[in-house]
């Protein structure tokens, strides 16, 4: 996904990390706003969908 997200979106990411977790952890914060949370919506994140939140949130910036 870090990848796939790079490469989409190179021109407006200067800097991507990925940081492990335990306990089924996975979120996504763009300039400390949380786009994406499986510990709230309870489910795991559906192919595109992130990258959908990130365009979004890129649009919206712009």
């Amino acid at each position: 996904m870090a990848a796939q997200l790079l490469e989409i979106h190179r021109q407006a990411i200067q800097q991507l990390s990925l940081i492990p977790a335990k306990g089924g952890c996975f979120e996504v914060e763009v300039n400390g706003q949380l786009l994406y949370s499986k510990l709230q919506t309870e489910r795991h994140a559906e192919a595109g969908e992130v990258e959908g939140l990130i365009a979004a949130y890129l649009d919206q910036q712009a």
